[in-house]
């Protein structure tokens, strides 16, 4: 086209159409300017929207600090300092944006992008000939340092995976250029001899690459949550009996189910049966009076803040009381034995079960408070008391137990309280004449209502009641020194029973 001799005409069909190959370049590149302008648009609306999200994510978790300080507490001052980090060096790109733009007004709030298609600014900022200036390494400097800062303060927090995408996003290394057919820095790879809106564009995307790196660490350490508590390693069977005492011969049935124990959850309050008790890391520990023999209930809550609101976790549990072994039973076989015309007391029980579950029943028997009863047996030579307890689970159990009835023994007579008393005639006659039972289980109030005296020599006279009336004084008047009187035939009955009672055996005074 610029070969060979051109006529007039030629030449100017010529210019025209370099001036037309000159016009579609321009057109182009303000297309291209246009489009970065728009790109630049984009991602500064995803940064505030990634803000506003990054900003109800770091609520969710200091929420959870607040609710479970073990558990989320220094996750939640790890973020803080991120954030922090994060908004300084967000701050720092955005002062340099200003910085290059400043000079250029612009229109409903947008740059003017097809103006901006010259390098110069960034390059006189970042760059002092073919060095990076002082600017261009502060540059440099802001970026790796973020990346150093992060890694230190989130450190396990964040994991290995993660923290190798962070250093890429951010990496600075020198970059291998085509066109220059060598390595060049990573600075001058990505920002020199740029249009304006591109640089921008770039720096803008950088913003956004923080936002990014801010909202990975926190869906992160979510998620570390998240997979510890799914984790089956977390989780240990626990056994739940159907009750926590069972009889012999009974099936031993429950359940066997799988619970995660936290030791950095901790509840706001426990109550169990009705009382408060401290809350410890992953459990509560409570100790109350176990209660009467039976089957009893455990109940109440665990309560937890969450995300504001208080969440009851219901307790449900059951145990059974037995009587404490704090004696041996130990028993005559030849010595059940129990005494007519008298209150035997019994105690009745079945081991592991409640007194309002026991029942017993024989002639004569009745109860008389818990577990304690009276046998008064009637006629006969033996009785058999039955009981039958209604157990935990619904089954009936009974037994039994045969007793031999025997008669109160024979009373043993005595003169002011001695079988064989001494002493002067007058003695003898101001003293009663009574009964005792030696040996005997039974505290008896035994009245005498009859006997008879017997002086040497003189004949024997009856008595009614237990004192000597005239006709005994008299003839214990008559008695002499060394004489012993014979008291016998002694009448004997037990206060408050009709029953009769064998013979009493006599006593006697020796007169002094």
């Amino acid at each position: 086209m610029a070969g060979g001799k051109l006529t007039p005409r030629q030449k100017m069909i010529n210019l025209m159409y370099l001036v037309f190959i000159a016009m579609l370049a321009l057109n182009m590149s303000k297309e291209v300017l246009s489009a970065f302008g728009i790109l630049n648009n984009k991602i500064a609306e995803s940064n505030v929207v990634t803000d506003q999200r990054n900003d109800a994510s770091f609520q969710q978790l200091a929420q959870k600090a607040e609710d479970q300080p073990l558990q989320f507490g220094d996750k939640k001052a790890k973020v803080e300092k991120i954030r922090a980090l994060s908004k300084e060096f967000t701050t720092y790109l955005e002062n340099i944006k200003n910085e290059v733009t400043k000079g250029f007004e612009r229109v409903d709030g947008e740059l003017p992008y097809e103006q901006m298609d010259k390098g110069d600014l960034i390059d006189n900022l970042f760059f002092k000939g073919d060095k990076i200036s002082k600017k261009g390494q502060e540059f440099l400097d802001k970026i790796r340092n973020y990346v150093t800062q992060v890694k230190a303060v989130g450190g396990s927090s964040i994991a290995e995976e993660e923290m190798k995408k962070i250093e890429k996003r951010f990496a600075t290394a020198d970059v291998f250029s085509k066109k220059a057919g060598a390595k060049l820095s990573w600075l001058d790879y990505n920002y020199k001899g740029f249009p304006l809106i591109a640089s921008v564009t770039k720096l803008s995307q950088l913003q956004a690459d923080i936002k990014t790196t801010e909202s990975d660490i926190m869906a992160g350490m979510f998620q570390s949550d998240l997979i510890a508590a799914a984790s089956l390693t977390a989780y240990q069977p626990i056994v739940i009996p159907e009750k926590t005492a069972f009889f012999q011969g009974e099936a031993v049935t429950g359940k066997i189910v799988l619970g995660k124990f936290d030791p950095t959850l901790v509840a706001k309050s426990v109550i169990v049966n009705g009382s408060a008790v401290k809350a410890e890391a992953g459990q509560a520990k409570f100790s109350f009076g176990a209660g009467a023999v039976g089957e009893h209930e455990i109940n109440g809550s665990f309560n937890f803040d969450d995300n504001g609101k208080t969440v009851s976790l219901p307790i449900k549990g059951n145990y059974v009381v037995v009587p404490r072994p704090n004696s041996a039973n130990i028993s005559a076989d030849k010595m059940n034995v129990v005494y007519r015309g008298l209150d035997n007391p019994m105690t009745i029980s079945f081991a592991g079960v409640s007194d309002n579950n026991v029942n017993a029943n024989a002639a004569g028997l009745s109860k008389t408070g818990n577990g304690k009863y009276v046998m008064r047996p009637g006629a006969g030579r033996e009785i058999t008391i039955n009981v039958t307890a209604k157990l935990p689970d619904g089954k009936t159990v009974a037994d039994n137990k045969m007793f031999r009835i025997k008669d109160i023994p024979n009373p043993q007579g005595t003169i002011r309280g001695e079988y064989a008393a001494k002493g002067p005639k007058n003695g003898l006659e101001i003293s009663s004449v009574g009964a005792k039972l030696e040996d005997f289980a039974f505290d008896l109030n035994l009245n005498v209502v009859q006997f008879n005296i017997k002086v040497p020599g003189q004949p024997t006279v009856v008595v009614s009641g237990n004192k000597m009336d005239s006709k005994a004084k008299s003839a214990i008047a008559r008695a002499m020194r060394g004489d012993v009187i014979i008291i016998s035939e002694i009448k004997t009955k037990l206060q408050g029973s009709e029953v009769r009672l064998k013979s009493t055996a006599p006593c006697t005074y020796e007169i002094q």
